[in-house]
């Protein structure tokens, strides 16, 4: 269900400026800082706890967890959050810098509602606030309610004048409220939650590299990983924001990991990984570093490996038996979980759905190891789960520290390096990349002309020309009635107007609508066309049987100025 878009207002007469309302992304609410005033804050805050109180989730006058980046907007808006927070009732724990799943991790822990000022990956000049609640994540349920109480506490907020506002002509606060003392309870929680877990001295013997630049996990992972064994080089440390997008790492930036490296090395010896996550460290960067004897010509020392993959790892390595992953996941995925007999439900995009999956797997109580993982790789427990040292309990959120440590202690234990490790996956290689500041409207429309009417998710076609419906894995393949076959075929034939056989791309085996158009062709390769669900972009994702096709397909689609994407913003907008 797609979630309601945010009414607009006329401007309070307090007010010079006309208000720009928040919006669900994939996972909270994001938008331009500019946009993002203290009276924005205020109502989506204060609104948001009604709706919570509403439903029982929290009780009157508890506390409510807040925490933030550290991005230059992020302590302004913490403010903003914390006077909401007060005037609705409750009281405030004040977690400071640290990473999103730790907020959660504390906020569940101790059954309270939770506040991240965050923008995640996105650009500085943007950022976001993810509510969560006392169980976990808010999902995309519970969005309509909490849009209700926004537009009441919105009216409420607008009437005021003035003089009775608590904001001024700019929609900053009159007063500007001090954060209470920082509470270092939720960092401490996180810390253990590996510490108890993972065995002590299990890393040890590796010595690798992370990269801090702004994340706000920088000082908490080399700490987990120190005193799990590890020696830890730290490096990159920035004072201004740089956004790592962990499902869209650039050339620029493997060359950066590689002279942080070369440096690291010239001053202490071989490293295995270089480790890092995006600004709120719920989304991990994990790359190897190869011996310089093993480097073919004119080819990287680091190999990244992609999130979706690193995921697979993961869910070996704690004996999954359930999993939850988005579409968007390389199907390697589906190949590996098959072998394994792991049953796995994809989802839409966006932890939401992922969580939400992960209740649907736990539900009738036959599985007991369950996890899920996006792109990304930010990974998600929704079981207690019996480790070597102890039980890592479940947090069904978006985590980047459960993947890297996974990945060590596999190889570590397997007395393997992970690029060896990493060899073992499927062979099928994936690349992601987005075209910028393309409008949210505009990309509605391509999909608009894509996506046929109807309920049907997954289609494939045969040689005579007859469409079935794939939308229920495992269950007989039907094929679909002629109106429905008539609107797929035209939906097939105006998308190889664009991945044509001149640009390498084979007939049309498979169509998925789940969460934009996901395209299989009968080479193997696969080609995706989403809308982000958090910023005006448009992204294309790729699996092929090789790393230079999965990168040459995202190249097509993104290529100025006439590229794939580009040709159907043209032909369709």
């Amino acid at each position: 269900m797609k979630s309601p878009e945010p009414r607009r207002h006329p401007a309070p007469s307090f007010l010079n400026y006309l208000p720009v309302p928040l919006a669900f992304g994939t996972s909270g609410l994001r938008g331009l800082v500019k946009d993002i005033t203290d009276l924005e804050t205020y109502i989506n805050v204060k609104a948001a706890l009604r709706y919570l109180l509403s439903i029982s989730d929290i009780s009157a006058r508890s506390t409510v967890v807040i925490a933030g980046d550290l991005r230059p907007s992020t302590d302004r808006i913490m403010r903003a959050c914390a006077q909401a927070i007060v005037d609705a009732g409750f009281r405030v724990e004040n977690a400071g810098k640290i990473p999103t799943p730790a907020l959660i991790s504390r906020a569940i822990s101790a059954g309270r509602a939770g506040v991240m000022v965050s923008g995640s990956h996105i650009p500085f000049d943007r950022n976001g606030i993810k509510i969560n609640k006392s169980v976990g994540e808010v999902l995309k349920q519970d969005e309509a309610g909490i849009t209700r109480e926004v537009e009441r506490m919105r009216v409420e907020e607008y009437s005021r004048t003035a003089a009775t506002s608590a904001f001024d002509a700019s929609g900053m606060l009159k007063r500007t409220p001090d954060l209470p003392p920082l509470d270092p309870a939720a960092q401490e929680t996180y810390v253990r939650r590996y510490l108890t877990s993972f065995a002590r001295g299990g890393l040890s013997g590796l010595r690798v590299l992370v990269y801090q630049h702004s994340a706000v996990g920088r000082d908490i992972l080399p700490r987990i990983l120190r005193d799990l064994g590890a020696e830890v080089v730290t490096a990159g440390r920035s004072e201004t924001f740089v956004p790592i997008d962990t499902e869209n790492i650039t050339d620029e930036q493997l060359d950066r990991l590689e002279e942080l490296a070369v440096a690291a090395e010239a001053n202490g010896g071989p490293l295995h990984a270089i480790l890092s996550t995006d600004g709120d460290s719920d989304r991990p960067l994990v790359t190897t570093v190869l011996p310089t004897d093993e480097v073919r010509p004119g080819g990287r020392r680091v190999r990244f490996l992609p999130g979706d993959l690193l995921g697979i790892v993961v869910a070996e390595y704690l004996r999954a038996d359930g999993a939850a992953v988005p579409i968007s996941a390389n199907d390697a995925v589906e190949r590996r979980m098959g072998e394994h007999g792991i049953l796995l439900a994809k989802t839409k995009i966006g932890s939401p759905y992922v969580v939400s999956a992960l209740d649907d797997l736990r539900r009738p109580g036959t599985l007991s190891r369950i996890v899920g993982w996006e792109a990304n790789g930010g990974f998600l427990t929704g079981s207690d789960i019996a480790l070597t040292a102890g039980t890592l309990v479940a947090l069904p959120t978006r985590d980047a520290t459960l993947p890297i440590l996974a990945n060590l202690f596999a190889a570590a234990e397997q007395r393997v390096g992970l690029a060896a490790l990493w060899s073992r996956l499927p062979a099928r290689f994936g690349r992601a990349g987005l075209l910028d500041n393309v409008p949210v409207a505009v990309s509605q429309a391509i999909l608009a002309h894509l996506i046929p009417p109807g309920d049907v998710i997954e289609v494939e076609f045969d040689n005579t020309g007859r469409v079935f419906d794939r939308s229920r894995p495992g269950a007989t393949s039907a094929a679909l009635a002629e109106p429905a076959t008539r609107d797929w075929q035209p939906c097939r034939l105006t998308l190889m107007r664009f991945f044509t056989p001149a640009l390498g791309f084979d007939d049309i085996m498979r169509i998925n609508v789940l969460d934009g158009v996901r395209i299989y062709f009968r080479n193997g390769d696969v080609a995706h066309i989403r809308p982000s669900g958090n910023a005006p972009q448009l992204r294309i994702y790729a699996n092929s049987d090789s790393q230079a096709r999965a990168d040459q397909i995202v190249e097509l689609a993104l290529r100025e100025p006439d590229g794939i994407l580009r040709q159907l913003e043209r032909a369709f907008t």
